[in-house]
This record gives C-alpha cells, sequence and structure tokens, in this order.
C-alpha cells in the first residue's frame, strides 16, 4: 500500500492516498507451488442517455422541486455494477486455456500479494468470506454449547458459522452512528449472561463465552486497542469479518503509521471478494493470520483435511500420497478466480479512491439534510467505502423508510438495506428467543437505514441522479 496523504473537501475530512487438536495440524507437506446479496451481472456500463427527461412520479411526494435542487433524472442507476476491465478478462482466459483450473500457482501468487497488501505474515484463499470465517472458528476449536459475541447488525455467515459447531452466537447491539458493535453493550450481555438474565433458559448462565467477532460495517475499521482490551479482559479469542473491509486501516493518533485491516489485527483477518465486493474474484474469500501453525490449519482444512493440496499431488514435483490430518471441507479458491483477483489487487487503491470520491460527492450533496444522517468520514481511518449508508430522521419526514426506497426505485435509482439485524429474523427469534427490545438501538436504527449506489465505475450521469432523487425525495416529503 502507498503512503497515506490527507486533503480537506469542504468541512469533511477525506483520506487521500498517494483427530489430534486442530491448532496441532502439522503444516502440509507440499505446499502450493507457484455476502448473499444478489450478484451484479457483469456488463460494460451504457454511454450517457442523450437526454434525461423526467421520470414518471413514484407516488410519493409530487410537489414542486424546492428552488436550487435539480430535476430527478431518467437514468436507471443500479445498486452495483462490477469493474472489470480487458486485461482481467484475459487473464481468466489464459488460466482456462492453460488446462489447470482448480488451486495452483495463480492461486499461490495471490495468497502471497494479498499477505503484503496486508502486511499480513499469511493468506490462505478461499471460495468466500464465510469459508474463511468457518475455518477460523474450527481452527480455534469452537466447541457446542460455547459462545460467541457478534453484532446483531450483519449478514448471515457471522452468526451460522457459529452455528455450524452447535455453538451460540450472543447478539450484541450497535452503535446507531457506525452499526459497528457496541462493546459497552457487549459488556452488558456478558454481565445478564451470568446472572441468568440473557434469555435464560435457551442461553444457560453458565455458558463459556469464548469469543469476539467484530464486523466493520461498511469499510470503517473499529478501534482495534478497544477491541483487543475487551478480549483481555474477558479471555477471548478475536476474529475479524473484515467482508467490507480491503482495503481499511486506522490509527490511533495523527502522524501514527497506519495500521492496514488484516496486519496482525486479529487471530483471523476473514475478507471477501465477492461480485459487489471492493475487489472481486466473483466468489471468493481470504483468511489472514500471523500464526504460521494457524495458517497451515487453515490450509489444510480448506482442502478436506488433506496434507498436501491438489497443486502439490498432481504437479510434475509432487508426490502422489497424502494423509487425511482431519475431516476437513472443498473451500479452496480456483486459479481462474485468483487470477481475476491478482489483477483486481493491482488496482486496489484505484479503486478505493474511486469509491471515495463518490461518497465525497454524496457527503457535501446531502450536508444541507436535516432528513438524513450521513456516515462518518474520521481522520484516523482509511475507509474502504464499500457500502454508503443514510439514516433517514424519520422525524423530519412524512414517509417511512419502505416507502422512501418506493421513491427512490420510482425514480430509477437501485438501493439495498444493510441490514435487518439478527435478532428481528424468525430462526434467532425462534431458536433463542430474541425480541426487538432486548437490542434496542438496532431495531430502531434498521427502520430508518438504506445504502445507495456506490461502485468505481458509476458514471458522472449516475451520481447526479441518486444526488437528486435523494434531495428531491426528501424536501418533497419533508415533515411540516
Amino acid at each position: 500500500m502507498r503512503q497515506v496523504a490527507r486533503r480537506r473537501v469542504s468541512s469533511t475530512t477525506v483520506a487521500t492516498e498517494e483427530a489430534p487438536p486442530l491448532s496441532r495440524l502439522p503444516a502440509p507437506e507440499a505446499p502450493v507451488e507457484a455476502e448473499a446479496e444478489p450478484a451484479a451481472v457483469a456488463v460494460p456500463a451504457p454511454p450517457p442517455p442523450p437526454s434525461l427527461p423526467t421520470p414518471p412520479s413514484s407516488g410519493i411526494g409530487t410537489a414542486p422541486l424546492a428552488p436550487g435542487t435539480p430535476p430527478a433524472l431518467a437514468a436507471q442507476v443500479p445498486f452495483f455494477r462490477p469493474d472489470l476491465q480487458e486485461d482481467e478478462i484475459a487473464a481468466v482466459a489464459e488460466v482456462l486455456r492453460s488446462g489447470w483450473l482448480t488451486s495452483g500457482p495463480n492461486t499461490k501468487l495471490f495468497e502471497e500479494e494479498f499477505a503484503a497488501a496486508v502486511k499480513a505474515r499469511y493468506a490462505v484463499a478461499l471460495n468466500s468470506c464465510t469459508a474463511a470465517l468457518h475455518l477460523a472458528t474450527v481452527a480455534l476449536e469452537l466447541r457446542p454449547g460455547q459462545g460467541v459475541l457478534i453484532p446483531t447488525m450483519t449478514f448471515a455467515a457471522t452468526a451460522e458459522v457459529i452455528r455450524y459447531a452447535g455453538a451460540i452466537p450472543i447478539l450484541v447491539d450497535c452503535d446507531p452512528a457506525t452499526g459497528h458493535m457496541d462493546l459497552g453493550d457487549a459488556e452488558a450481555k456478558i454481565a445478564e449472561l451470568r446472572q441468568g438474565r440473557l434469555l435464560e433458559p435457551r442461553i444457560h448462565p453458565d455458558t463459556e463465552v469464548v469469543g469476539l467477532i467484530p464486523v466493520h460495517t461498511a469499510g470503517l475499521m473499529m478501534n482495534i486497542v478497544e477491541l483487543e482490551a475487551f478480549c483481555r479482559r474477558h479471555h477471548l479469542w478475536m476474529v475479524e469479518d473484515a467482508a467490507h473491509s480491503f482495503p481499511s486501516a486506522w490509527r490511533r493518533h495523527a502522524g501514527d503509521d497506519w495500521e492496514w485491516c488484516g496486519q496482525d489485527t486479529s487471530r483471523v483477518t476473514c475478507f471477501s471478494f465477492y461480485a459487489n465486493k471492493t475487489i472481486t474474484t466473483g466468489e471468493g474469500g481470504m483468511a489472514t493470520t500471523d500464526d504460521e501453525q494457524l495458517a497451515a490449519t487453515l490450509r489444510s482444512l480448506s482442502l478436506h483435511g488433506l496434507s498436501h493440496d491438489a497443486w502439490g499431488r498432481y504437479s510434475s514435483q509432487g508426490a502422489w500420497d497424502y494423509r487425511i490430518l482431519a475431516p476437513g471441507y472443498k473451500y479452496n479458491l480456483t486459479d481462474s478466480a485468483a487470477a481475476l483477483g491478482r489483477k483486481q489487487l493491482a488496482r486496489a487503491e484505484e479503486m478505493r479512491l474511486a469509491r471515495e470520491r463518490i461518497a465525497h460527492r454524496y457527503l457535501e450533496a446531502f450536508a444541507d439534510l436535516e432528513q438524513v444522517e450521513l456516515p462518518p468520514d474520521p481522520p484516523d481511518r482509511i475507509h474502504s467505502w464499500h457500502l454508503f449508508q443514510i439514516r433517514l430522521v424519520l422525524e423530519k419526514l412524512s414517509i417511512d423508510r419502505d416507502e422512501f426506497l418506493q421513491a427512490l426505485r420510482g425514480r430509477g435509482i437501485g438501493f439495498s438495506v444493510h441490514w435487518r439485524p439478527l435478532h428481528l429474523h424468525p430462526y434467532y427469534q425462534d431458536t433463542f428467543g430474541w425480541r426487538p427490545h432486548d437490542l434496542p438501538r438496532a431495531s430502531e436504527t434498521f427502520r430508518r437505514t438504506l445504502t445507495l449506489p456506490l461502485f468505481p465505475s458509476q458514471r458522472e450521469d449516475e451520481i447526479a441522479a441518486v444526488i437528486a432523487a435523494v434531495r428531491a425525495i426528501c424536501y418533497l416529503n419533508k415533515r411540516g
């Protein structure tokens, strides 16, 4: 990663860059040689339309626009569009023609290059961030009945990997400004558990809490020092769900060196390369760690618990024999996916800066709207800007969040919601008895949260269309 400089845009500070116990599994004898959301369609951006007529009314707010507010544009703005270049497509084609399609030399190089990018000692390429999270919990020997603290504001994967082991996700409320896990509420949940007041009898007071999985929501890192102190105080391991957070960094004070997400920031850091992430392999993920033994365990478990990977067995230099060291999984990344990932990785900072530029366009354009709360962009963070979430101030609007989304759709603007909190899903309500009042801030935040389009190939007319639509809907439906 290049060094980071800071510049000021308006009032916003901007980052511009220039078996045996599984933890004791031996390293592979022959090392390799060298979220979900609906998938976006990989198509090139169409040219801007020659004219932009007024779109049909959404049925919500039909009064004239505020003076100085540009009319809504009739652009069909997708929530996301992949940014793929010809050399990336060619790299995949080259692998397909090579005859070696599964994990091989490109996968090994992708691991090395990604580890270097985040300053980690080891990286293990996998077929999803979910796989990385799952293998991390297996390697750390999560057992049935144990508890792991996770945010309720997260995607399904963060919790389901805990349930795979028969363990218990202990849901924690959110900071309404960032969506991050609230460590104060995590302390409270542990205290309630010990007092028998946390969903007892479904969660027993003697439940052993062994781990913490924070989520760096939207690409904004949490405070690593605070997370580490919390884990030391409660004797917990930490695995980061960094599905949104490449490239992201944090520092304690101005002038300190940046610490990258994955730079020994936890026992294992888990990244996603899903279609709409900051870099993509179509489907894919990566686990980074500074623990050599843990890396060896993750690698072995990712391919059936074998002592060799496929490249080691079938290459001209490989040995045919192997040993099963543990009941593993089929989680390895293919060489074709890795070839795409390597090319995307080379453009990661370029694409992050493109996202940042759009995010700051939004921050400036919406700064005067009293109907929305904007995401934070603190000077001690390098934000990946995977998502641009806004939170509606419903007291200032005559419509609710779902009606606001209908109005966006009526104006041709894609959107998403991140997320329905886990405690509001039937499975976690029926299995553990979670109710909206158990995590009140997340319940309230969910009612007013939405995510706007933000992607590196977003055209100027598409950015303008999103800005115009949000401003118009706020004006047309303001209360009072």
